[in-house]
């Protein structure tokens, strides 16, 4: 169980105490009503029936900031099979991966559906609490899985923790094994003195903390807690740029080192445009990046 302690400082000091929802529904409705906020996930379906043949219902279904599905499940509180249950239907959304595709044309529009990246779908379960067994099975598992706990504080605050995070293993088809390669071999001929940069930014933002997962795609390297919080393309000749969500505004616009690119096309997720080209400039970054981090 967790051990934050919350108080109200209106009068005095009083301890907030936590409590868990009266029913099962109530944290789904919340969550779905404001998933992109809380778990950085778009709302596809609630209760999405599997058919007559499989027999059930998966509590939501969704599509992350990385265009990777994803299915969220939800327990009132400690439950030991709410991860099978989850990846039982992760399991039966590979299956039918044309019918996750009508859904996400329907829902959000066919660019999105062109978009769908097949090789890390992801399993988020919401809880109560974790046992310890729950989080050693997230960091044997094969699969991407995220154990939240939440918890409600009085009648207007609710928080949400995350007790295991693993990226699992991408599921790589023969064609994209090639392009891969063929990107890599790319990469190679043009990171030059950049890569030994990047190796050190990497290594910089896994550091910000021990729930932080990395994924990884052709066009960008996220780095997430539920959130990403940064996003690293792939090293240029002469520099490395990174997008965080940290506010433009508050993070303050040095002219060659930062930009706001709200209203800027680009790969990635976040406002603020990082431009990396010394081991200086990451120096420079590191506050930004801790900004980030804390905001996802």
């Amino acid at each position: 169980m967790s051990t934050l302690k919350l108080y109200s400082t209106e009068g005095g000091v009083i301890e907030v105490t936590p409590r868990l929802a009266e029913v099962e529904a109530d944290v789904q409705h919340l969550i779905e009503a404001h998933m992109e906020t809380m778990l950085g996930v778009r709302f596809l379906a609630s209760e999405y029936s599997t058919g007559p043949v499989h027999g059930g219902r998966i509590d939501s279904l969704g599509l992350d900031e990385n265009d990777a599905p994803v299915v969220v499940e939800y327990k009132r509180g400690t439950d030991a099979g709410v991860i099978n249950q989850g990846l039982f239907y992760l399991a039966w959304l590979m299956d039918h991966r044309a019918e996750f595709g009508h859904l996400v044309r329907e829902r959000l529009g066919a660019a999105a559906a062109s978009r769908v990246r097949w090789s890390a779908p992801r399993l988020i379960c919401v809880a109560g609490d974790f046992t310890r067994y729950d989080a050693h099975a997230v960091r044997e598992h094969r699969r991407s899985i995220d154990l939240v706990r939440y918890r409600f504080y009085g009648e207007q605050l609710v928080g949400l923790e995350t007790v295991a995070s693993a990226t699992g293993q991408t599921v790589t088809t023969g064609t994209a094994r090639r392009r891969r390669a063929a990107e890599t071999t790319r990469g190679h001929l043009t990171q030059g003195a950049t890569a030994e940069l990047a190796a050190a930014v990497d290594e910089t933002l896994l550091g910000l903390g021990q729930d932080i997962t990395k994924t990884e795609n052709r066009l960008y390297r996220a780095y997430r807690r539920l959130r990403n919080f940064a996003c690293v393309c792939p090293p240029q000749k002469t520099k490395l740029l990174v997008y965080l969500k940290a506010d433009p505004q508050e993070a303050g616009l040095v002219p060659g080192f930062t930009r706001d690119v709200t209203r800027l096309g680009h790969h990635g997720t976040g406002d603020l445009e990082v431009q990396l080209r010394s081991e200086r400039d990451l120096e420079r970054a590191r506050d930004l990046f801790r900004l980030s981090y804390a905001a996802a």
